[in-house]
């Protein structure tokens, strides 16, 4: 006979838009146990499984704390249904927590107030969320619509009847069934309410169950958090403001590039960050988080770094392709990597079809890089430990991408405009100096042949893991390394010998070395400069966890044929602080996105 040995869920916490599969394990017939399913398209012994989600609905609502997302709202802030905020943000736990996330939460009227003394009714109209301003007026908690979490599009969880399945008199509850498969995905109206699985084996010529039905409880549905939009801040020209994301496609002779280390599941433990829920911490929960985040920026060209292999195959290429993008896709090498073939991370570039078309792809891999370095300056009795200190599996992405909009101007009619946007995860220790600018010099000098090979704007994106006047970021940033640069004393293998070779002739730029050289005055510009080091002209951090907050991430681009015409703003580290950093529910990776607008100046013949 078939039967359920056991079931238990992958979190206990139900959100909104993240599937839910429970685990089942089966009894067969013939005594073996499995997890496998037993549809009854294909039935065991003339026996299947039947799988119900149902949920238990009381009389009220329940509002929910938008900042602790498993505890009830018992206050709302009136400022917020003032200013148009959406409802969900307006909720809390308590006074102390209201009090607790004021700084941050402030931070939501001012923008509401701003978006509306720049922009008035138009501002309303592109951020319908932002509206007048108001102040931290607390009520008690009533009644209070939650409609504006939205079931993720395509989600279906089978055909369910329209009527109740059951009431329990004495608690007032009524279970509703919501769904007929063994994944469940919860919806807008789960909110505030638990679920409970049911599942059973079915006689296949009597429908009828053959033995009780093994059901578990969930905890109440919480809404996936939203976190406050961020806008693209003009940089070039003379208004200063800021730009709705959505209209971007239609800017003429601009693209937008956005870079992003969206943390691997494989790096994404308890251990290392315990400060994140469990829940806000599953693939199941950030893959469609950070989803919801990428395509939200509709960008033209998509850099991410840490992407598994299997998560691109299964969930990034297939979801980003029905928004119209093209996939490259390069995973880190394998000699020192010893985990699941499939699991390993790499870097994975997008592209938007209708933007651009695919010239040519490069891999850049530094163990092979490693290999010819050894035979050609490591004497034989030492290249075992030379290699062993230069290979770290860590590889580039570079791809060559023509444009398909008009921007090459009447010196160059029906000139082709070709790109080159450069991808990588420079992933080395940060005892490992000499390895890190040996890396990032490798790749720089590849990038030179290119350019030499064509006359070609070039873009260079990703996580170097290194911080601003650390070797490498001078290296990128001022086209060679000062002699005397404290890095330069680590060099066991000569490797950088003689220093004067540590150069290139690309004429790279930091896109968000732009927001420091803005001159001006006004709400977004003062902001953005709060979170910029005037030492180093770069952002006061890009990663940010308990254990360290810095720079690590970059878009260079080549100022001889690029202008910077926006930058995605900044985040603010104090907002980040109250889930204690980052990863958190809100934002799904340990790094923040980087973006920058573009436009290519017009080529002066010669």
């Amino acid at each position: 006979m078939l039967s359920v040995v056991r079931v238990h869920l992958p979190s206990e916490i139900p959100i909104v838009g993240c599937e839910i599969t429970p685990y089942v394990l089966l009894r067969r017939p013939d005594g073996a146990v499995s997890t496998d399913d037993v549809p009854e398209t294909a039935p065991t012994d003339g026996q299947f499984m039947r799988y119900r989600w149902y949920r238990i609905q009381s009389d009220r609502k329940i509002p929910i704390c938008s900042v602790h997302p498993m505890e009830q709202a018992t206050i709302q802030c009136l400022g917020c249904l003032k200013s148009k905020i959406p409802v969900a943000k307006s909720y809390h736990c308590s006074a102390k927590c209201f009090s607790d996330a004021w700084q941050h939460h402030k931070v939501l009227h001012e923008r509401a107030s701003s978006a509306l003394n720049e922009n008035g009714a138009e501002e309303e109209e592109l951020f319908g969320r932002f509206g007048s301003g108001g102040s931290g007026v607390l009520s008690t908690a009533g009644s209070g619509s939650l409609s504006n979490f939205g079931q993720s599009p395509g989600v279906s969880n089978g055909p369910v009847p329209l009527y109740p399945s059951g009431t329990d008199k004495n608690s007032g509850e009524t279970w509703f069934e919501v769904g007929r498969l063994r994944t469940y995905t919860p919806t807008a109206d789960d909110i505030g309410h638990a679920l409970k699985f049911e599942c059973v084996a079915v006689d296949s010529e009597k429908r009828s169950p053959v033995g009780p039905p093994t059901s578990i409880m969930t905890s109440r549905v919480i809404p996936a958090p939203t976190p406050t939009p961020r806008r693209l801040i003009q940089v070039n020209g003379d208004v200063l403001g800021h730009l709705d994301l959505d209209s971007q496609t239609s800017s003429l002779g601009t693209f937008t590039v956005l870079s992003y280390n969206i943390l691997a599941d494989a790096y994404a433990t308890s251990d290392t960050y315990s400060y994140c829920p469990t829940w806000a911490l599953s693939w199941t929960y950030r893959r469609q988080n950070l989803l919801r985040e990428i395509i939200g920026y509709h960008a033209d060209i998509i850099c991410l770094q840490e992407v598994q292999l299997n998560h691109f195959e299964d969930f990034f290429a297939p979801e980003l392709d029905k928004h119209g993008y093209q996939a490259l896709y390069k995973k880190r090498t394998t000699e020192v990597y010893s985990g699941n073939p499939m699991a390993i991370d790499g870097c994975a570039t997008f592209f938007r079809r209708d933007k651009f078309s695919h010239v040519k792809k490069y891999e850049v891999e530094f163990n092979k890089a490693a290999q010819s370095l050894t035979d050609a300056i490591i004497p034989p009795a030492q290249k075992r430990v030379a290699l062993s200190r230069l290979i770290k599996d860590n590889i580039a992405l570079i791809a060559v991408l023509e444009a398909k909009f008009g921007n090459h101007g009447a010196e160059n009619p029906g000139k082709r405009q070709l790109l080159c946007v450069a991808n990588t995860h420079i992933n080395v220790h940060q005892d490992l100096k000499d390895v890190k600018l040996w890396e990032v010099h490798t790749l720089l000098k590849g990038l030179e042949k290119i350019a030499v090979s064509a006359d070609i704007p070039m873009l260079v994106c990703g996580d170097f893991n290194s911080t601003p006047g650390s070797s490498p970021h001078g290296l990128l940033a001022v086209g060679k390394v000062d002699q005397l640069h404290p890095d330069l004393a680590i060099d066991p293998l000569g490797i950088l010998r003689p220093p004067s070779k540590l150069n290139h002739q690309l004429p790279l730029v930091s896109a968000y070395s732009s927001f420091a050289r803005m001159v001006g005055v006004g709400y977004d510009l003062e902001h953005q400069r709060r979170r910029m080091d005037p030492a180093t002209n770069e952002p006061l951090f890009t990663n940010c966890t308990r254990d360290f907050t810095g720079t690590v991430d970059y878009i260079f681009y080549t100022a001889d044929s690029l202008t910077v015409e926006s930058l995605l703003e900044l985040l603010d580290e104090e907002s980040l602080r109250k889930d204690t950093a980052l990863p958190s529910p809100e934002w799904s990776s340990d790094h923040i996105a980087l973006l920058a607008e573009f436009r290519c100046k017009p080529r002066i013949r010669r």
